[in-house]
């Protein structure tokens, strides 16, 4: 059994599971990112929370959603993330 406080890494990335598990339709980052800091009640930097969810992303618990751009047919637009069923 591990001792000590839980790392950053661990509380981050099960509230975000926690989050999109609770929540129906996909989140981007900057919600992830509110709802998150809401929910630790500690700030917590946006560039943070996209690391662990890339990293939630590589391990196939979390999935990314690429929607197109609103005005520009060749670029890419946002991308939102939902568990991965």
């Amino acid at each position: 059994m591990k001792r000590g406080r839980p790392s950053k890494r661990s509380k981050i990335q099960d509230s975000v599971m926690d989050i999109l598990g609770t929540v129906n339709s996909p989140l981007t980052v900057s919600a992830l990112t509110r709802m998150a800091s809401e929910k630790l009640q500690e700030h917590i930097s946006w560039n943070t929370v996209e690391k662990y969810i890339r990293e939630l992303v590589d391990t196939n618990r979390v999935q990314p959603i690429s929607l197109p751009h609103s005005k520009q047919s060749d670029k890419q637009g946002l991308t939102v993330y939902t568990l991965k069923k």
